[in-house]
């Protein structure tokens, strides 16, 4: 069993790779039209607005399916 100094550091870098993959889908998603896809839908009124990213959700899901399959095969 791993100190809890080891788990820690462990955690803080996975807690930064999640934030760093998160800003590169803020700064790369709007030229890659997420959030715009076939199958998002957009409902709005007078005052509010509200997005169903069906499709969005698909794509990124598909991705990351093959990206983990991928990586965790190879161990």
């Amino acid at each position: 069993m791993p100190d809890s100094s080891a788990l820690l550091g462990r955690i803080l870098i996975a807690v930064g790779v999640v934030l760093v993959i998160a800003g590169a889908f803020l700064v790369f998603g709007k030229p890659l039209r997420l959030g715009s896809l076939p199958g998002d839908i957009t409902i709005s009124g007078r005052q509010w607005q509200a997005k169903i990213l069906l499709g969005t959700s698909i794509l990124l899901s598909a991705i990351l399916t093959i990206a983990l399959s991928l990586f965790l095969r190879r161990r």
